[in-house]
């Protein structure tokens, strides 16, 4: 291919599955049926597959033309997509504040916050960066954003919080697994010593888990995994018990996908913190966005 195709080309594409016929994609273009059908015969060429059947009966995509036509389709949303940027750029209505959170306060708690912050402050357009709670207190020490958000048993070194929520960990087994049936407490020294499914280090959960389990007997991971969805599904196909977010868990113990396990002996509730570089007091929507987290 000695070129890639013009936009324009892949729109017709796109119109004659959607519409039918060339006839009928080329009047959506503004343009002549001889011009549309030089377009398509071109962008033939230039990919090197034939992209319309012609019969008496009008014009069909092929097999082959209703893949390129499904991958064009993406193409020009992300061409929409570019414009919207841009234009927002031109406007000077580029993202005015850019938040970094953990993922259980990302999942659960910042949505609701953002959404009052717009109704307080529709002008104001969010960024929200997901990660780990080691990752956002990194981000905000560098400077590269003013607030963050972090679940952990600690304030990170450098910064400035305040607490915006609690949140307790909850250990969580498959309905089949012999932990369901157990008629006895689960307690501290025997989780610790058991292989468990558990969130990556660096990650607020892991932190609040090896705090709580200093001291005591320890068991390698099972499996380390990047997301509480991750760990959950493995939770659920019977792998290994695991520890997680009490919010994250919630509908499937509700629901009986998972079963939760009581456990005695030991603190696993943990606070949830905004963060921020000490000595520089947020302001503008960092600072309204501080104040609508921190409601009871």
């Amino acid at each position: 291919m000695s070129a890639l195709p013009d936009l324009d080309s892949l729109k017709l594409l796109v119109d004659v599955g959607e519409l039918g016929s060339l006839g009928r994609a080329a009047r959506a273009a503004g343009i002549a049926q001889p011009s549309a059908s030089k377009r398509i015969v071109q962008l033939e060429r230039g990919l090197g597959v034939p992209l319309i059947e012609r019969t008496p009966r009008g014009s069909t995509l092929t097999s082959e033309g209703k893949m390129v036509a499904g991958w064009a389709a993406q193409v020009l949303a992300a061409a929409e997509e570019l414009m919207r940027a841009v234009q927002a750029v031109r406007h000077r209505e580029a993202v005015h504040l850019r938040v970094v959170s953990s993922m259980t306060v990302a999942e659960y708690l910042v949505p609701r916050w953002l959404g009052e912050l717009q109704n307080r402050e529709p002008e104001v357009q969010v960024g929200l960066d997901v990660i780990n709670s080691a990752d956002v207190a990194a981000r905000v020490l560098a400077g590269e954003v003013e607030l963050g958000f972090v679940e952990g048993p600690g304030l990170p070194d450098g910064l400035a919080g305040r607490v915006v929520g609690t949140d307790r960990l909850v250990v969580v087994v498959a309905p089949g697994h012999p932990w369901a049936r157990r008629r006895t407490v689960l307690r501290a020294p025997e989780l610790a010593a058991t292989p468990l499914v558990v969130r990556e280090p660096g990650s607020g959960t892991r932190e609040t888990l090896d705090v709580a389990f200093r001291g005591l007997h320890r068991a390698g991971p099972r499996l380390e995994l990047g997301s509480n969805s991750a760990v959950k599904g493995a939770a659920q196909a019977g792998v290994a018990p695991a520890v997680l977010s009490g919010y994250a868990v919630e509908s499937d113990v509700a629901t009986g996908r998972l079963v939760e396990v009581p456990l005695a002996g030991v603190n696993l509730v943990r606070n949830l913190r905004a963060v921020w570089r000490r000595g520089r007091p947020l302001t503008g929507p960092a600072a309204t966005l501080l104040s609508i987290a921190s409601r009871p």
